[in-house]
């Protein structure tokens, strides 16, 4: 029921200047909305639970629940109710239909006759009808005349004026019980997208002068310290004083592995502290937070409507005057031609025809369908940022990858040693001694692959020789690092399959003899060449292009089977790779960090950034943002548009179909209201099964 019936109402428009008020599906997505604040009220603001075994602790939020508001101006009181109380006018009407049914078939009754069984009738219509005529005269009141639910108050007020009472209450019966079965799926579907996301508790412990104190999370401002317990979630984003912590980013990047951060570091909101407790200070206001933009985007995601959805409302708008003009034709057009024409028999045919044409089933499910598809992929660590990207998903052809930081970890790593005439420990302890005196990062990695061993030994007399590399005396031998130019300005042999290696090598000497290599390249992630291989097994093409030599992109390219590889690239240059696919007609997608990469982004169908935990532009830019590190999430996405689309396709055609027939037979007179309703609200079910499918999809 509608509570506010304010005369000075103003219709609301989406992004597509679609009406959002007025209508069935804005009165589901109402109710939905209600009873999701209101579960979130009691469950995620009010205790923050994980699995961990370390961190089996609740923690309970200290705040006011009188404090929220629910206020909106506009509201339906089934907002407030529980399921059972949503279930209660559809128990009661169904209750008494029967008893009625049962007296006129079964059990007859002398009193059950004239005005007791008409007012029995209309008793048991009641409780399901009489919301549904209220709507249809708010609805008229505020300018959308054909609505749902017009066509439901005509066609059973209609069956009441033809003394067809059964079929009457049973259809708004049905029509009533299906209303709140959508409504809960869209709730569901809402609701699995909210608790994915918004993972803040409402306060968080303080420090200030030593004490500790509870605060409001919106009330914390940038510079204050806060301390997380452990099994406590972090309500803003900050950075980590304390040596390190081990914390839980599953509510951010879907993946349970713990991820362990050190002094220094960037630390999120949502996060979940598991072993010790730690120190945090606030960097970010808590509406600027990390999540608070996700949770936003993803929620702004279900007001970008796909093509089919835009494409269903507008046939809708149509669809439903002509059928009620076809409707009142049925019942008058045969009067002219038929000599026997029957009132009630055609008004009949007129009412089944219309309680057919209700286009819930497709109003109502291809949202719900795409609902699902957006939280699928949020329970997957991708956010899509509108359902018509699901639907570009669907149909990608090529997708193009820039190599750095998309399928490699952008980290310089050494993959590779070989010792010659000594033994591999020393050779690495001696060259990363040496390193030591440089600051370059090819010199970092061979410190890290070290481990340590580098301080066992003592380095003097270190001459860094311009464009070469570096000499220096370690544990009284002459040491050269560097590149093959180092070794031929010394006159030094080395292995001649050196000059044939794309990546970096640092070639070593010692004492003037040639004593091996390192190998240092950026280091490919662990599921890159799975995530190629999906990508080839749906037929999709796979481009890479990289700032790098063309010959470090073909190796990468070549480990990887990607089709084809593009080095030696400026960001401009992507861009013309992109048209230059674009201009033969196929649908791309890009996958890069969403910054440097911005505008070969903004050029694809669809953009895709990885890592969205790491800028803020990148949840700007991107069409999707994928939240891990993980190349395998692109077929993920892909795959989960594709189900989406599929679903989708599903309940148009089912609903289509039935609906034809179960017209053609209701217009010659061979369809009752039973089948009536089962092409409506029947229909509207199992399409609405069908969608919250993808709920429950692994991917």
């Amino acid at each position: 029921k509608m509570k506010n019936t304010d005369p000075k109402h103003k219709h609301t428009y989406d992004a597509q200047g679609k009406m959002t008020c007025c209508s069935q599906e804005e009165k589901i997505n109402k109710i939905a909305d209600k009873q999701v604040k209101k579960k979130s009220k009691k469950e995620s603001c009010c205790s923050i639970e994980h699995d961990d075994t370390k961190a089996k602790k609740i923690v309970k939020d200290q705040h006011n629940h009188d404090e929220h508001s629910d206020d909106d101006g506009h509201d339906h009181s089934g907002g407030n109710q529980t399921t059972f109380q949503m279930f209660l006018p559809a128990v009661i009407s169904f209750v008494l239909l029967l008893i009625a049914i049962g007296f006129d078939n079964y059990f007859p009754q002398t009193w059950f006759t004239g005005w007791v069984r008409i007012s029995w009738y209309v008793v048991a219509y009641a409780p399901v009808g009489f919301p549904v005529i209220k709507e249809a005269f708010e609805s008229i009141r505020k300018g959308e005349i054909f609505s749902e639910f017009l066509l439901m108050s005509i066609a059973t007020i209609g069956a009441f004026a033809i003394s067809e009472y059964p079929e009457g209450v049973a259809v708004m019966l049905f029509y009533a019980v299906g209303e709140v079965f959508q409504t809960l799926a869209v709730q569901r579907a809402k609701s699995n997208i909210k608790l994915l996301l918004d993972q803040r508790p409402d306060t968080a412990t303080v420090i200030k002068e030593g004490n500790t104190i509870d605060k409001k999370a919106a009330e914390i401002v940038i510079g204050e310290i806060i301390q997380l317990r452990p099994g406590e979630k972090l309500a803003l984003d900050g950075k980590l004083l304390s040596d390190n912590a081990s914390l839980n980013t599953a509510a951010l990047t879907g993946e349970s592995k713990p991820d362990t951060k050190q002094k220094g570091e960037t630390v999120l909101a949502g996060m979940i502290n598991l072993n010790t407790v730690v120190q945090v200070e606030v960097t970010t206001a808590y509406t600027d937070s990390k999540l608070s933009k996700i949770l936003e985007m993803v929620q702004d995601a279900t007001a970008k409507k796909a093509p089919t959805e835009l494409f269903i409302r507008k046939f809708a708008k149509i669809y439903t005057p002509i059928v009620v003009f076809l409707a009142i034709c049925i019942c008058l057009v045969p009067m002219v031609f038929i000599e026997n024409y029957i009132f009630n028999d055609w008004l009949y045919r007129a009412l089944v025809f219309l309680v057919i044409s209700c286009p819930c089933a497709l109003v109502i499910s291809i949202p719900l369908g795409y609902f699902g598809g957006i939280g699928a992929a949020s329970k997957n660590g991708i956010l899509v940022k509108g359902s018509n990207f699901l639907d570009i998903m669907a149909s990608i052809q090529t997708v193009v990858m820039d190599k750095t930081g998309t399928l490699t970890k952008g980290v310089f790593k050494v993959q590779k040693v070989v010792a010659v005439d000594i033994p591999e420990a020393d050779l690495i302890k001696f060259t990363a001694a040496l390193e030591t005196k440089s600051t370059h990062p090819v010199g970092t990695a061979i410190i890290e692959y070290a481990k340590g061993s580098e301080k066992e030994v003592t380095v003097t007399d270190v001459e860094e020789i311009a464009g070469h590399g570096l000499k220096g005396n370690v544990e009284g031998k002459e040491i050269l690092a560097g590149n093959v130019k180092l070794m031929k300005k010394f006159n030094i042999s080395y292995d001649a399959e050196i000059d044939n290696t794309p990546f970096t090598i640092i070639v070593i000497a010692i004492n003037q003899k040639y004593a091996g290599y390192f190998l240092i390249a950026d280091e490919i992630k662990e599921d890159a060449k799975t995530a190629i291989e999906s990508l080839h097994k749906i037929n999709i093409k796979t481009v890479m292009l990289s700032g790098d030599k063309q010959a470090v992109a073909d190796a990468v390219a070549k480990e990887l089977n990607i089709d084809q590889a593009y080095g030696d690239l400026l960001p401009e240059n992507k861009v013309e790779k992109v048209e230059e696919l674009k201009s033969q007609n196929l649908k791309i997608a890009f996958v890069g960090d969403g910054v440097n990469d911005a505008p070969v982004v903004a050029l694809a169908d669809a953009g895709i950034a990885m890592g969205g935990l790491g800028s803020d532009a990148t949840i700007e830019t991107a069409d999707i943002v994928i939240q891990n590190d993980q190349p395998t999430k692109i077929f993920t996405a892909i795959n989960i548009g594709k189900k989406t689309k599929q679903i989708v396709y599903q309940n148009i055609g089912l609903a289509f179909a039935v609906k034809a027939v179960v017209l053609v037979l209701g217009a010659g007179g061979l369809a009752t209201m039973w089948e009536a309703v089962f092409a409506d609200v029947g229909v509207a079910m199992l399409a609405i099964l069908n969608a919250i499918r993808i709920q429950r999809m692994k991917f």
